[in-house]
């Protein structure tokens, strides 16, 4: 889960791969490293740390080549430190890495047998030894690279260069994510849109096992084999300023500002609401294949597991149809049961999610067909998916997602009335009534957010607890594990999510006078049952922070604080309730002084296993 960069042109290479590394360092902030050209060499700068201190340590440096490649990692083989940061470079050869190479220990073995010599204890290292090996047996740079790619099991994205080809940057993918970008007279590589956003628009997404040779005659594609490939370029329509600060302290705060805005793009051109259709032209599925689903299976990774347990709910109430939610890290490693009447759905913000991929992977292999829920267009996952609905968030940069979460609610949303619409469950009047309702979100969303002051007292009330509990019941609950799993990536708070209904089988023996618990709370048939369990947390002494959209007497009463939010349909309360609990998280962040955007031991596209 490492940020690659590569630059060949005739702008200042130092510059353009700083910049470009700062716009992917929510892949990677261990170290961070340089390989640019300078007098005929390659020259490598590396340290321990984010960016920010390999950028101190570059001032004054004036390297002049026109190529170059850079590298912010996240640490998977070796631990974290300047001997392990990238560039790695061996002979004549330099070379960054995102991926595992799986049988680096074989392969190090026996180059080590043939008198090599490693400075890192990291797998990348590998390639570098196999090109330079290669080149040295009599084989060009580009044969060299090939070998070399057939040599080794895993995942990679690669950009590498060879002092013996000065004007020459090779690039190569497999199961990691990498992209080409085409400027005027330079190119670019990049394993995420960001990155080179600034400098150009128009984008080649590489498959896998695909080799592009970059140099001044522009790029060219080849499989291992050596197979000319002709992909084209596709124009990226993200407004490069949506990846900045825009004045906000961190991204985190923007994007959860952004929320409005998002679900509004996300709904835009999708909906009628005077004929009470949608419209999702991109699912590419036929009526009489959604006709004949049987059942759905879901399969998603962290945040995107909670939104595809909230979907649950909605399809299974809208479309009456039986739902299993999956996790993609468990889901790839049985034997899951699916057969034609199967839909397979994924859902992954960055679309590169390893364990996704592996589950759309065993989809192909059953044969079901599959549709995925996606932000980033013509992700890997996007390209393999039958069916695609893009959430239309724009650039998340934050590592604890927000909108990226909520866009994917809402897609949820849109594919159960879509569903329901083509297998005539609801009329054209239910339909009707319930685009009306999600229309105004954003509206809603706007209001909670306004209360963002109300948010930031309470947190700091309760910075210095050290445990959290979040309690829901029904289609909100997930909300209970999003919310708590907000609090502990980005404060390092131990906090727990629950259904409420499972207080009493196990969490209750925690609550006393030190532990606030966070409660949903909402009239509908489990209210009752709820207040219940806001009873009991009372009567342990328990501190409680009650968000609802009531003014229920008993909970007033009860609550030590009250978060107010207003009322939607109840398919949509999860998208609204989760907001102050990313505020919540947020402030109880900020005021402990934790790193909001870039929170230790996480990367923002989870893309090896």
């Amino acid at each position: 889960m490492c940020g690659i960069v590569g630059y060949l042109g005739k702008g200042n290479t130092l510059d353009i791969l700083m910049e470009s590394l700062k716009r992917l360092e929510y892949r990677g902030y261990d170290s961070a490293g340089i390989a640019v050209f300078h007098k005929g060499r390659i020259e490598i700068r590396r340290c321990q740390g984010k960016i920010w201190d390999l950028e101190c340590s570059l001032k004054g440096e004036r390297l002049d080549g026109h190529l170059g490649i850079g590298h912010t990692r996240w640490a998977t083989h070796g631990r974290p430190s300047e001997e392990n940061a990238h560039p790695h470079k061996s002979g004549k050869v330099a070379v960054v890495h995102n991926g595992i190479i799986e049988n680096y220990v074989t392969l190090k073995e026996v180059l080590i047998k043939e008198g090599r010599h490693f400075r890192s204890e990291t797998d990348s290292e590998i390639i570098a030894h196999l090109i330079d090996k290669f080149i040295e047996e009599g084989l060009s740079f580009e044969e060299a690279v090939r070998k070399a790619m057939k040599k080794v099991k895993g995942s990679y994205a690669l950009a590498i260069l060879y002092e013996g080809a000065p004007d020459t940057l090779i690039a190569v993918r497999k199961e990691s994510p990498l992209i080409v970008g085409i400027g005027k007279d330079e190119c670019f590589v990049a394993s995420d849109i960001p990155a080179i956003l600034k400098y150009t628009r128009n984008m080649i997404f590489l498959e896998d096992e695909d080799i592009a040779v970059l140099s001044p005659r522009g790029v060219k594609i080849t499989d291992l084999e050596g197979k000319k490939i002709t992909r084209q370029p596709k124009e990226i329509q993200w407004d490069p300023v949506l990846a900045e600060k825009g004045g906000y302290k961190h991204f985190m705060l923007k994007e959860i500002h952004e929320q409005p805005r998002a679900v509004t793009d996300t709904i835009r051109g999708r909906i009628s609401l005077n004929k009470g259709e949608l419209f999702l032209e991109d699912i590419q599925l036929s009526a009489k294949t959604l006709k004949a689903l049987k059942r759905i299976v879901i399969v998603a990774c962290g945040t995107s597991w909670h939104a595809a347990l909230i979907g649950k709910f909605i399809l299974e109430e809208l479309c009456r149809i039986p739902v299993e939610v999956d996790l993609g890290s468990e889901f790839r490693y049985r034997d899951p049961i699916m057969n034609k009447d199967t839909l397979l759905m994924l859902i992954s913000q960055s679309g590169e999610t390893a364990d996704t991929l592996a589950a759309l992977r065993e989809g192909k292999k059953k044969q079901v067909k599959s549709l995925s829920i996606c932000n980033v267009v013509d992700s890997s996952l996007a390209r393999g998916s039958d069916g695609i609905i893009y959430t239309r968030a724009g650039p998340e940069i934050g590592v604890a997602s927000t909108k990226a979460f909520t866009t994917q609610l809402i897609a949820l949303y849109l594919f159960s009335l879509y569903l329901a619409q083509v297998q005539g469950k609801i009329k054209k009047e239910g339909i009707k009534e319930l685009l009306k309702e999600l229309v105004k979100l954003p509206r809603l969303m706007e209001e909670v957010l306004a209360g963002d002051h109300e948010i930031e007292r309470i947190a700091k009330k309760y910075v210095n607890c050290r445990d959290f509990l979040y309690l829901a019941r029904s289609i909100n609950y997930p909300i209970a594990l999003e919310g708590a799993l907000k609090l502990k990536e980005i404060s390092y708070i131990h906090a727990e999510g629950y259904p409420a209904g499972e207080m009493k089988h196990g969490p209750i023996a925690l609550i006393d006078e030190d532990m606030p618990v966070m409660v949903l709370f909402t009239r509908d048939k489990t209210c009752e049952k709820v207040l219940g369990n806001i009873e009991e947390v009372k009567a342990r002494s328990g501190k409680l922070i009650v968000v609802t959209t009531e003014k229920d007497k008993e909970v007033l009463r009860k609550a030590d604080d009250i978060i107010s939010i207003p009322k939607t349909n109840p398919l949509l309360t999860p998208a609204v309730f989760v907001i102050p609990l990313q505020l919540f998280a947020y402030h109880m962040a900020v005021l402990r002084g934790t790193d909001i955007d870039q929170p230790r031991n996480l990367a923002k596209s989870v893309t090896v296993e």
